[in-house]
Order: structure tokens, then sequence, then C-alpha cells
């Protein structure tokens, strides 16, 4: 499993995640349990993989630089 997902895409993945379980725990609404499909964003920022990203051949990650000869 290759890293797919840069520096801020992985913030935002894992704030994005930890808030929609937040309000999935916490919320007081009737559709409160929609926020458990905060485990996703926060699983693919935590591991830095995306199938998705996959999928559709993207990354976010920045190139690696490759040392001068």
């Amino acid at each position: 499993m290759k890293a797919n997902v840069g520096g801020v895409d992985r913030v935002l993945r894992i704030v994005v995640g930890l808030a929609l379980l937040a309000w999935a725990f916490f919320g007081g609404s009737e559709y409160h349990w929609w926020g458990l499909v905060g485990f996703v964003p926060l699983a693919t920022g935590l591991f830095r993989f995306c199938p998705a990203y996959g999928l559709f051949g993207m990354n976010t990650c920045p190139m690696e630089t490759r040392a001068a000869r």
C-alpha cells in the first residue's frame, strides 16, 4: 500500500473525520448516526492511503526528490 494522500489533504481528512465522529457521538439530532461516516476520512488520513485515489490514479503526496548524481 503506497501512500497517496499528502499533507494538507491528510490534515483536512483527519479534522473532518473527527468532526463527523463528534457529531455522531454527541449530536442530538435524529440523523446523528450519519456522522459515523467520519471513520472513512479519519482512516484514510491516518493511513495516508485512499482507495478511491488509487482507482482514479490520483496522488496528493509530494514527489520524492532524487539525489543528484
